[in-house]
């Protein structure tokens, strides 16, 4: 079920350079999200008609509360930044499909997280943590210089940074070559080029790997076909190698897409 709210601003927090932390009071969509879907957010500007899609980095079924954290990235999430509490947005959530919690069962754990990626991972730690189903779980959080979320996560974080600031100095990879790490299945969200070699490691390595794509969008309900991503099968009914990241995905399994 998906559902278009106007959701209430609890409250937006700066945290980073251009990064920003909006709570937000829904109704239904909190209750019904989970980890890894994302929410469509409306500009009040009407010549922004397009939404803009942002991932969940927590859902609080119990309070209703939504928490997106979002870069700039252009006009329309500048408009974001500037919201204050007690103001109003159109949100429509909770979109795509989600991570295989199931898949986590009795398993060493990689949470990988690129940049932007890291967020939907928050929520994603809290669903495994509060259901007991990981026998251990990592978060390898790849930045390019500065740091953001780093204390939100309450399992154990192996670090990279591109300068070298913080941790590993380098990606995601040299973070887990460095410390040794070992998995069994890797949830993952970020740029394309670092799920790109995730999934040449995952392969390399027979990890199962669950990789959430970063794509523009547009309607985010699978009707323009502007986020499409080539799969290694047909489409059953367009007979293409292609699918919907806001329908199909976000959240795909490595070995069925083509990166």
């Amino acid at each position: 079920m998906k559902y278009r709210e106007k959701a209430i601003v609890l409250n937006n927090e700066q945290i980073g350079k251009d990064i920003y932390s909006l709570r937000l009071q829904t109704r239904q969509i909190a209750k019904e999200s989970v980890p890894g879907q994302f929410v469509s957010v409306y500009c009040r500007d009407n010549s922004r008609l397009l939404p803009r899609p942002i991932s969940i980095c927590e859902a609080d079924e119990d309070s209703g509360s939504l928490r997106l954290v979002f870069r700039i990235a252009g006009a329309g999430t500048a408009e974001f930044s500037g919201l204050k509490s007690g103001d109003t947005v159109d949100i429509v959530g909770p979109l795509g499909n989600g991570f295989p919690l199931e898949r986590a069962e009795d398993r060493r754990v990689f949470l990988i997280g690129g940049g932007i990626g890291i967020p939907p991972m928050i929520q994603l730690e809290h669903a495994l943590e509060d259901s007991g189903r990981a026998a251990e779980v990592t978060a390898v959080l790849g930045y390019r210089d500065e740091r953001f979320l780093e204390g939100d996560f309450s399992c154990r974080c192996q670090i990279a940074t591109e300068d070298g600031s913080a941790g590993t100095k380098g990606n995601v990879l040299d973070a887990i070559r460095d410390g040794g790490l070992r998995a069994d299945v890797i949830y993952a969200c970020g740029p394309t080029p670092m799920l790109r070699a995730l999934k040449q490691y995952a392969e390399e390595e027979g990890i199962e790997c669950w990789l959430s794509l970063e794509e523009k969008m547009a309607c985010g309900i699978g009707a323009c076909l502007s986020c499409v991503c080539r799969s290694t099968e047909k489409d059953g009914h367009s007979q293409v190698n292609n699918k919907r990241v806001c329908t199909e995905g976000p959240v795909f399994r490595s070995t069925d897409i083509d990166l």
